[in-house]
């Protein structure tokens, strides 16, 4: 398990650009080497896209909802008054 937990640290710093010199030349040879590589790294590219897609999705649902709050419950007319007052 440890091989590929180090794998998967190396492929990070692959994507995103931040390894080492000498571990990005360690990276280079593993590439020629193990052809099989270049589809992990596919695939951890795509499984970082769906995790900013959930993260993005996931804080924009939290940002609805305190707006729903801050704008539709009675406790809350003062703040909603003084921030609608900006826009007018």
């Amino acid at each position: 398990m440890r091989t590929s937990l180090n794998e998967i640290r190396l492929i990070d710093g692959y994507i995103f650009n931040n390894n080492p010199a000498e571990e990005a030349l360690l990276f280079d040879a593993m590439l020629i080497i193990n052809p099989q590589l270049s589809g992990q790294i596919v695939w951890q590219k795509k499984a970082h896209t769906l995790l900013q897609q959930y993260s993005r999705k996931k804080l924009k649902a939290e940002i609805e909802s305190a707006h729903q709050k801050l704008f539709s419950e009675p406790a809350h007319g003062n703040f909603r008054q003084k921030i609608l007052s900006f826009f007018k």
